[in-house]
């Protein structure tokens, strides 16, 4: 790359890494790794945040979340993680009838009691 170019990615680095150009190329070649892995990273985080989410939202109905995928997958019910994560916090009826689906599609689905939580341990 050229020395423009690196400035120009450089700029807003911190001491002699944006006006320095052997630093400012280090620097924005680390930055580029960075960047290159990070997008990686950045899909299974949302993955796993998306399964937290879908998790949450089957076992307040009882099922949890291994069950729940397994019997949507016997019933053929083709959604992704986002948008069931996306149901299940912004739709909670529409969630429950796919947790009901599911419930009914495998056996394996024990009703399970919701865990009671704070004040309602004592009750």
């Amino acid at each position: 790359m050229n020395k423009d170019k690196i400035f120009k990615l450089a700029k807003g680095f911190r001491g002699r890494a944006k006006n320095c150009i052997r630093i400012a190329r280090e620097r924005v070649e680390k930055a580029l790794q960075y960047s290159y892995r990070d997008r990686r990273t950045k899909k299974r985080d949302m993955r796993g945040l998306w399964i937290q989410r879908i998790n949450a939202g089957t076992r307040m109905h009882g099922v949890n979340y291994g069950n729940f995928m397994h019997g949507l997958m016997k019933e053929n019910i083709q959604l992704n993680r986002k948008v069931l994560s996306e149901l299940s916090m912004h739709e909670p009826y529409t969630f429950k009838a796919l947790v009901d689906v599911s419930h009914s599609a495998f056996p394996g689905n024990k009703a399970v009691p919701p865990k009671k939580e704070g004040l309602q341990i004592l009750l």
